[in-house]
């Protein structure tokens, strides 16, 4: 089965601040920004900048499980809240996605196929702009996602997430492979 994510979540424009964010100690609110989207596609919620916001409406509020759409530039992928973020806000012209039926689609889920390759050629294909390409929020909205059961849908997550760590070993270790090998011909040219 599928379906497009209008039928499976909303989406909605970040919060736009009319003038340059100006941080706060004792600010209330925290504001993801596109330097807050790490690159395993999560949310890292250690530096959000924290702002003092007079009035903010409750749609506007993150909450864990919400997707962050980087909706400009040459990345098109989402990151998942994974914790509850508190107090915080999505800043534009990110999007955040949240998923309103939780009985056909895991938020994991739909996060990993956003970085897919059928997903990046339907986005590449619609995106606008020359220099700076950007990705509008009917485009998301429109984009079709292949639905397998919630079990099987939780699989392919717990599967993508083995790969990603595998990947990171097999970097590590690498790494010290050639740091070893290096060594270690310093070592023979050195007369050792």
């Amino acid at each position: 089965m599928k379906l497009k994510i209008k039928q499976l979540a909303t989406v909605q424009m970040g919060y736009s601040f009319r003038s340059r964010l100006e941080t706060s100690r004792g600010g209330e609110v925290a504001v993801i920004q596109m330097k807050d989207l790490l690159q395993d596609n999560t949310v890292g919620r250690k530096k959000l900048a924290k702002v003092e916001m007079k009035t903010v409406k409750k749609h506007h509020l993150t909450q864990k499980g919400d997707l962050v759409f980087r909706s400009r530039g040459q990345i098109t992928t989402a990151a998942i809240l994974l914790e509850n973020p508190g107090k915080a806000v999505v800043a534009a012209p990110l999007l955040r996605i949240r998923i309103t039926k939780s009985d056909k689609i895991l938020p994991e889920y739909l996060n990993w196929y956003i970085s897919q390759r059928d997903a990046q050629i339907f986005l590449a294909s619609r995106a606008k702009g020359t220099v700076q390409k950007m990705i509008s929020k009917q485009t998301i909205e429109d984009m079709e996602v292949y639905l397998p059961t919630l079990e099987k849908q939780q699989h392919i997550v717990d599967l993508a997430k083995l790969s990603a760590q595998e990947r990171t070993i097999l970097s590590t270790l690498s790494e010290k492979r050639d740091k070893y090998i290096s060594t270690l011909l310093m070592h023979l040219a050195k007369g050792e």
